[in-house]
């Protein structure tokens, strides 16, 4: 595999030589493909309800706007600066190779520029036009995700995507903090909500192309401690996911409507990793990986639809956490 690995990464080495002599023209389709858009739609929606439940009154367009703009280039920021970084393994994936970076039609540079002008954009834009918690905070997700995820932990680690989720659940915040200006229960609840549902949804696509893993020298779960103990732990953080996403309901901080549900939607998710756990077969996992993405976002909508009935009452336990400034 070693011996692969390097000539692929010669062959690598010497195509993104030749593409820094081609200078190609930046196409508009291959920007949107850095940002990953179908991943950034999900961390929007969790972005866009959120704002729903933070104040007993709707959120206007104009900050809806913003904040979906803000939350948008946060997202596509990382996700290019995520691509910069891993440019040396996608090739190797047959799921990435013909990413911009390791196709050859986009220069590391550029996608680098892209990256950094995304994520300076979206913290300004923030801060200028919604408040600076919500700004700080996503800043922090492409910070968290850049830096920690794809340098470090990614390639060292087989907890990388259980540490590395809670970048990914950052959103919920943003959107509540956009409209509420501060951090209360309710949105640390929609935090831990997508980080536990981050491992058994992306160890499932995990399984999948462990191989492809395996050639990039990527540690993740079913490469380093295999695949039996990849589809326990998928079976572990799905029961954790059904009592986290539970726990608001008996804390009045949700009501009867999103408990029905998410009753349903936990009921699939967990027979589904049970399936994955007893009778493991490829149509089991490529199953529950689906159904994971659908399941996030009917729960998170189950929670807009929720808060059109339901009103938190005022003399629950709260916190409240702002900035000191």
């Amino acid at each position: 595999m070693g011996k692969d690995y390097s000539l692929q990464e010669a062959a690598y080495t010497a195509r993104e030589r030749h593409g820094e002599q081609a200078l190609p023209r930046v196409e508009f389709n291959d920007v949107v493909k850095l940002t990953k858009p179908r991943i950034v739609a999900l961390l929007l929606l969790t972005t866009f309800v959120p704002m729903f439940l933070a104040a007993p009154t709707a959120p206007g367009p104009a900050l809806i706007f913003w904040t979906m703009l803000g939350g948008f280039l946060a997202a596509g920021g990382a996700n290019t600066l995520n691509q910069f970084l891993d440019r040396d393994i996608d090739h190797v994936m047959v799921r990435t190779r013909q990413r911009p970076l390791p196709s050859g039609r986009m220069q590391p540079w550029q996608a680098l520029l892209l990256g950094i002008g995304f994520s300076a954009a979206s913290f300004f834009l923030l801060w200028w036009q919604v408040n600076l918690l919500s700004a700080v905070l996503a800043l922090i997700g492409i910070l968290y995700y850049v830096f920690f995820y794809t340098q470090f932990l990614k390639r060292s680690s087989t907890q990388n995507i259980v540490i590395g989720g809670a970048a990914g659940a950052i959103p919920p915040l943003v959107g509540w903090a956009a409209v509420a200006n501060e951090i209360s229960l309710l949105p640390i609840f929609l935090f831990l909500i997508v980080f536990y549902w981050t491992p058994p949804h992306f160890w499932a696509l995990a399984l999948m192309r462990r191989k492809e893993y395996q050639a990039a020298g990527v540690p993740m779960l079913p490469v380093v401690a295999g695949q039996a103990e990849t589809r326990r732990q998928i079976l572990l953080y799905s029961v954790l996911l059904v009592l986290v996403s539970t726990v608001p309901v008996f804390l009045h901080l949700l009501g009867p409507v999103y408990l029905v549900f998410s009753l349903v939607l936990n009921g699939i998710f967990l027979r589904q990793a049970w399936d994955i756990w007893r009778r493991p077969t490829n149509a089991h996992v490529w199953r529950l990986y689906k159904f994971s993405l659908l399941y996030l976002a009917l729960l998170f909508l189950a929670m807009g639809i929720d808060g059109l009935f339901y009103r938190v009452p005022p003399d629950i336990p709260n916190i409240h956490l702002r900035l000191p400034w």
